[in-house]
């Protein structure tokens, strides 16, 4: 059975983008991949495939009639490193829910043998996992590793420690596991304390501290990773230490420990990045008296 892992992340983190490059190099190492993408924007290929949007198993079976007439060389299509690429599609924005989608796929892929000769299968799901369709390679006991992707931002701290409650929920059912953080840097302060403090919170690890450079934003509107772009760049190499960080990971992923709204505020407020009501107020009332001086 191949390893069946998922990156999860909040929209905007750069978690198709940390995913994509992370399998590129586990292809290099000579894994065979299968990539399913379960975002609906289905951005999750475009980089190993160097090619605009992927057309969805949902899409395609709507033009075929049903997802029954169509044939795994219709969905599936090699990219980079023959790298195997689907994408499971969703609704229009506001229309059901992304769940259709991604059962569809998987239950396709694996009834059409897609499974059968790769060592890993990767799902790129988006958000949280507030909408049980976004879960679904959780509950349905798909994806057994997750690696989350967030920063040091408020909002990426947030949804990680909500991704580990998702986590939490189905570990004990399904065997899920939380395989580590990775943090894509966003130079905030004390960003690489910060979410080494979270993962030991989460009872998991850091897996990697990815850096930021250009050059990432350069190989995408190219459409291309990293290790295509620029394959002796420093960037492809954090890429590559990733990789080999989770290659060496399997089996090594922990039941998460979530904590409350109000401890991660106060593990904000302990490195200083968010400031308590009364900093505010005080800093809030010095301005107004500056103010009020400079008129008066």
């Amino acid at each position: 059975m191949p390893r069946q892992i998922a990156f999860y992340g909040k929209g905007g983190i750069g978690k198709s983008t940390t995913s994509q490059n992370t399998l590129a190099a586990l292809a290099e190492m000579g894994q065979k991949i299968l990539i399913v993408g379960c975002d609906p924007k289905a951005d999750s290929t475009r980089l190993i495939l160097n090619s605009k949007m992927q057309d969805t198993v949902l899409h395609l079976a709507a033009k075929a009639g049903s997802v029954e007439d169509l044939e795994l060389e219709d969905v599936m299509k090699l990219g980079y490193r023959d790298i195997k690429c689907t994408e499971a599609g969703g609704p229009e924005p506001g229309v059901g829910c992304a769940g259709r989608g991604v059962i569809t796929a998987i239950n396709f892929l694996e009834e059409n043998g897609a499974y059968d000769d790769v060592d890993y299968v990767s799902y790129d799901v988006l958000g949280d996992v507030v909408c049980g369709g976004f879960a679904m390679p959780i509950r349905e006991n798909k994806a057994q590793e997750i690696y989350i992707v967030m920063s040091g931002e408020m909002m990426a701290l947030y949804a990680a420690n909500n991704i580990s409650r998702g986590i939490l929920k189905y570990a004990g059912t399904g065997g899920v596991r939380l395989g580590g953080l990775i943090c894509n840097e966003r130079q905030t302060d004390r960003e690489l304390e910060l979410a080494e403090a979270l993962a030991k919170r989460l009872n998991t690890q850091m897996i990697h501290f990815v850096p930021r450079d250009n050059v990432v934003q350069h190989a995408e509107l190219r459409r291309m990773t990293v290790l295509q772009y620029k394959p002796e760049s420093q960037q492809a190499e954090e890429y590559r230490q990733l990789a080999q960080k989770i290659h060496a990971n399997g089996g090594k992923g922990t039941i998460p420990t979530p904590i409350s709204m109000e401890e991660l505020e106060d593990m904000l407020l302990e490195f200083g990045i968010m400031k308590s009501d009364e900093q505010a107020l005080a800093e809030l009332e010095a301005k107004e008296k500056a103010k009020a001086c400079a008129a008066g």
